[in-house]
């Protein structure tokens, strides 16, 4: 697969981002790069091969789940900037 500039245009549109032309030539060699890579890990002759689930051999040494110290509601809200007597204030981030 070729990375042309048409491309480049598509996923910009897509991905709503105005790139500069410098922009868009670095876009488009990187993602050449990548699908030139992609390609060649392709060619790895890969039959009768394990799929890897795991990196390593050694097994997570795990703590036991046990609830520790635990800050009470007021001394958690003393240092809240805004706050009313129960909850932490965050300004809202979603929108409808």
């Amino acid at each position: 697969m070729q990375v042309n500039r048409d491309l480049i245009l598509k996923l910009e549109s897509l991905s709503q981002l105005e790139l500069s032309e410098g922009e868009r030539e670095l876009m488009q060699h990187d993602l050449q790069n990548i699908i030139d890579m992609v390609d060649r890990l392709n060619e790895i002759n890969t039959d009768g091969l394990e799929p890897l689930v795991h990196l390593g051999t050694d097994q997570s040494q795990l703590r036991e789940d046990a609830v520790g110290d635990q800050l009470n509601r007021n001394d958690a809200l003393d240092n809240a900037s805004v706050k009313d007597e129960k909850y932490f204030l965050v300004p809202k981030v979603i929108e409808k």
